[in-house]
């Protein structure tokens, strides 16, 4: 999703990893003796040749064609990195993970698998992360520079006026111009095309089934793939689940929904705390948030680094601390008190966080950019800026806090090309069973979408986490960790639907 230019992304990747790791990786070629890809034929007998990289890890690369229907356009060379099974001689196989976005990295993720995954089951796999196209190192797509993401992050995302409205519109006219003309085949980095990607990397690890886990976004990737290649699917959890059946305006009406609900949890606990700046009862601490965000329009925070923060930056903290009951509320508890005095920093902070700013000011990761053009081509549309201005009251209505900004988020499409825009839509998938893990009050992918996606998928089975925050697994819930454990480890299903409850 999208505050105006900028805004959290619908199918945002799990929490912030314990490490970051800083790519330096230059480009890894596959067996120098083999002839490079012609045929389709050829891309799926890949090799992978795999080298040592960062002390205990392994990198490669994997040819994939840029164009599906027209081989000869060329290849993009996609970067993967793998975490070695401990017991090599009683190894199921590969895992191969997703961890969100779109635009998250696979390769860090990968290495970060000594912190997501138990022991045994790193025992068992070797855990295997892939820039997807247009990814990280995986033939980036380039879209802003830093200053200008500065830019597009701080600028206006709510227009209040025709003045503001018609600043916006070119805002993301230019945006969508400089997306087209700094990024090679634009129009070929689609999540339909990277789960054709994804099939040739099965084949190229050796394995007759994709074993797979898709956190947030990567839940629809895992999604098309198990619609495009069913006969394939091997162990495959889905946590976090975007919902592969309806248009884009209403998955982003679902998560202004979303959002609220989760705004409305953290005021119940803030509640709870000798440090919580907000009024009672909860309209009255809903209607702060409001008149926090509206204020900072007229007058932006200030900060520690001299940055003003201004209305988007504050609406995006805000939502980037919801994505983590744990460590994300206490810094908004903290936000807020400080913006009784004016200083945003925390604010910012929060902000950073979550689009992965630097203090030099340098971006970790091309992320946003990688998110504007995927979702453009993933999702109908595009909705005229007439449609986004009446569905903009619904919105409001539906979620008061939240809703405002993400009703705007829909008129960033229609500046693309209309051949980029197509759409992938599911009603059913019969494959191999599949696990879905949903989070009651996700504030970015909502509950109900892992419902449908459940009701999508025949022979899925649901796991339900009572609790705060974003995705289910890995987050201190024995409940869920040991059901997927015992599914990646022995392939033995909860024998029905699952409901477990919050560690807290």
């Amino acid at each position: 999703m999208r505050l105006g230019p900028m805004i959290p992304s619908k199918k945002r990747h799990t929490a912030i990893l314990v490490v970051v790791l800083l790519i330096l990786m230059g480009t890894i070629s596959i067996h120098r003796a083999e002839k490079l890809p012609a045929t389709l034929k050829d891309y799926q007998s890949q090799k992978i040749t795999w080298k040592t990289c960062y002390d205990n890890f392994q990198c490669a690369a994997l040819q994939v064609p840029i164009d599906y229907a027209n081989l000869k356009v060329g290849r993009f060379k996609l970067q993967l990195l793998r975490h070695q099974a401990g017991d090599y001689n009683s190894k199921i196989g590969s895992l191969v993970i997703n961890p969100g976005g779109p635009g998250a990295s696979g390769v860090n993720y990968a290495y970060n698998a000594e912190y997501i995954f138990s022991a045994d089951l790193l025992e068992k796999y070797d855990i295997v992360g892939f820039d997807p196209r247009g990814v990280g190192i995986s033939a980036p797509i380039k879209c802003l520079n830093n200053q200008e993401t500065d830019a597009s992050y701080g600028a206006d995302s709510k227009p209040d006026s025709k003045k503001e409205l018609d600043l916006l519109l070119q805002e993301l006219r230019d945006y969508a111009a400089k997306c087209e003309s700094r990024t090679k085949h634009i129009t070929h980095f689609s999540t339909a095309e990277t789960a054709r990607d994804m099939d040739l990397l099965r084949a190229a690890l050796g394995e007759k089934k994709l074993n797979y886990l898709g956190v947030s976004y990567g839940t629809y990737l895992g999604t098309l793939y198990a619609k495009f290649f069913p006969k394939n699917v091997g162990r495959m959890v889905l946590d976090g689940a975007v919902s592969p059946s309806v248009n884009s305006n209403d998955q982003n009406l679902t998560q202004a929904i979303g959002f609220d609900t989760a705004l409305n949890a953290f005021i119940a606990n803030c509640y709870t705390k000798i440090d919580c700046a907000l009024q009672q009862p909860i309209e009255n601490a809903r209607s702060q948030f409001i008149s926090l965000f509206q204020q900072a329009v007229k007058t932006p925070l200030t900060s520690q680094e001299k940055r003003p923060v201004t209305e988007s930056l504050v609406v995006l903290g805000t939502a980037s601390a919801l994505y983590d009951s744990v460590t994300g509320w206490p810094q908004l508890r903290t936000a807020l008190q400080q913006s009784q005095s004016g200083d945003g920093t925390i604010f910012l902070t929060l902000a950073d966080q979550y689009s992965q700013r630097n203090s030099d000011g340098t971006y970790s990761n091309n992320e946003t950019d990688a998110a504007f053009v995927i979702d453009c081509l993933d999702w109908r549309g595009p909705q005229t800026t007439a449609q986004v201005q009446k569905s903009a009251k619904l919105f409001t209505l539906k979620a008061p806090v939240f809703g405002p900004y993400l009703a705007y988020s829909g008129l960033s499409c229609q500046f693309f090309p209309k051949q980029l825009l197509t759409s992938t839509v599911i009603r059913t998938i019969v494959t191999s069973p599949i696990v879905i893990v949903g989070t009651t009050r996700d504030p970015a992918t909502p509950y109900t979408w892992a419902k449908e996606l459940h009701a999508t998928i025949q022979n899925s089975r649901l796991i339900s986490l009572n609790a705060d925050g974003h995705t289910g697994y890995g987050r201190g819930s024995a409940c869920v960790d040991e059901a997927v454990n015992r599914y990646f480890l022995a392939g033995i299903l909860p024998t029905v639907d699952l409901s477990c409850k919050s560690p807290g």
